[in-house]
């Protein structure tokens, strides 16, 4: 895994005046090797060409595509994998729907339970956070802390472990 995961919202990208494709290319330029590909507000059509435009320059790059919420249009797309939540589809059903081909999955973790119940999981890497407070992602959880991510750490079962939400510049090192 990557120190760096940068997480693309289509739809923060796009209320800010960001083109998503070209704050991918932005990203890959600036030297992240693993982007999230999220698209919640968007239609399938929209999110599978953002999601091809997106794996093409990655590929350029060298670098992986997690894409959001959807095994399908990972699959569809080329991207190396897929991010799910506590209230999307199983990893288990994710594998099914991959039916054999190679892909990566992560899911989300909000409290010690749920860490718990992800490290039994098949899964490539376990998510905590949020972190710290975010005004950009409303998971109806509250802040975790360090505190979790060192618990997700050692419950991984030796998986990476991706530390999101309110992570800033300043607070980047302590979450390291």
């Amino acid at each position: 895994m990557f120190p760096l995961y940068a997480i693309l919202d289509t739809g923060l990208a796009l209320e800010r005046g960001h083109d998503p494709v070209d704050l991918a290319r932005r990203f890959l330029e600036g030297g992240a090797r693993l982007l999230q590909l999220r698209a919640k507000q968007a239609s399938s059509t929209q999110f599978l060409g953002w999601a091809d435009a997106v794996c093409a320059l990655a590929r350029e790059a060298g670098a992986r595509v997690i894409v959001n919420d959807r095994a399908d249009i990972a699959l569809m797309s080329g991207a190396h994998g897929v991010h799910v939540g506590q209230d999307d589809l199983p990893p288990a059903a994710v594998r099914r729907v991959a039916a054999g081909r190679p892909l990566e999955i992560g899911l989300s973790t909000h409290t010690a339970a749920q860490i718990a119940a992800a490290a039994k999981e098949a899964v490539d890497y376990i998510a905590i956070g949020p972190v710290f407070g975010t005004g950009t992602k409303d998971t109806g959880y509250g802040a975790v802390g360090l505190s979790m991510v060192e618990a997700a750490v050692r419950e991984s079962g030796g998986r990476p472990v991706v530390a999101i939400g309110g992570i800033t510049l300043d607070t980047a090192p302590s979450v390291l």
